[in-house]
This record gives C-alpha cells, structure tokens and sequence, in this order.
C-alpha cells in the first residue's frame, strides 16, 4: 500500500468517526435533555467525546472509542474521570445512568406499535 492510500484510508475512518457520532446524536436526541459533540475536548479518528445532560439533568461527558462508551467526567468537557465501565452501545450506557430514559425509550416503541396496529 503507497503512503497515498494510507492517507486516504485515515480520512476516511476520520470521516466515518464523524458520521458515527452524529448517528450516536440522531439515535438518542429525544431521550435526553441534550447530548453534543465536545467542543472543548480534542476528538480524533481514534475517540469521540459528547456532553450528555440526561432527562434528570445530571451532566456527563462521553468517550466514544473502539472499546465503546465510557462516562469520562460527571460534567460536560471534563474527561478527568475515566471510567472503567464500557458499554457496547449509548442505549446500554443510558439505560444504566437515566430510569427517564428507559421510559421515554419505552413509551416511543408503545406508541410505534399502536401505530402498526392502527394500520
């Protein structure tokens, strides 16, 4: 492989970092209070850092690396406490730190099926 298309390979893994939190952002925006990109914290190809305020108002800052999600910091832009708790996905993570998400997420899927039901 030329050192040209190494780079071009790391763009695009830069790329699709990026894509991959704002899915991350997409999936859960209506389960929280707010959830952003750290503008604060250095993100790079390797991690991702988002400010979360859950739907109790409780603040964290989330690592997102190839090891999963991570709370980092009990305030946003605040990676001081890195955690050695990882989930797979931002659901597991929610679903650990945030009971109110865990009935906004469910009461979205009652009202899905009742619209599946309805058809």
């Amino acid at each position: 492989m030329t050192n040209m298309e190494n780079n071009e390979d790391k763009i695009l893994d830069e790329e699709q970092w990026k894509l991959e939190a704002q899915s991350v952002i997409n999936d859960i925006k209506n389960h929280v209070n707010d959830v952003k990109l750290s503008d604060r914290l250095c993100s790079t190809n390797q991690v991702i850092y988002f400010n979360l305020t859950t739907l109790e108002n409780l603040k964290y800052c989330i690592e997102l690396s190839s090891a999963g999600f991570t709370i980092v910091g009990n305030k946003h832009d605040d990676a001081s406490n890195k955690g050695n708790q990882y989930f797979e996905t931002p659901y597991s993570l929610l679903n650990s730190t945030s009971p109110q998400y865990r009935d906004s997420f469910g009461n979205l899927l009652l009202e899905k099926l009742k619209e599946l039901s309805q058809e």
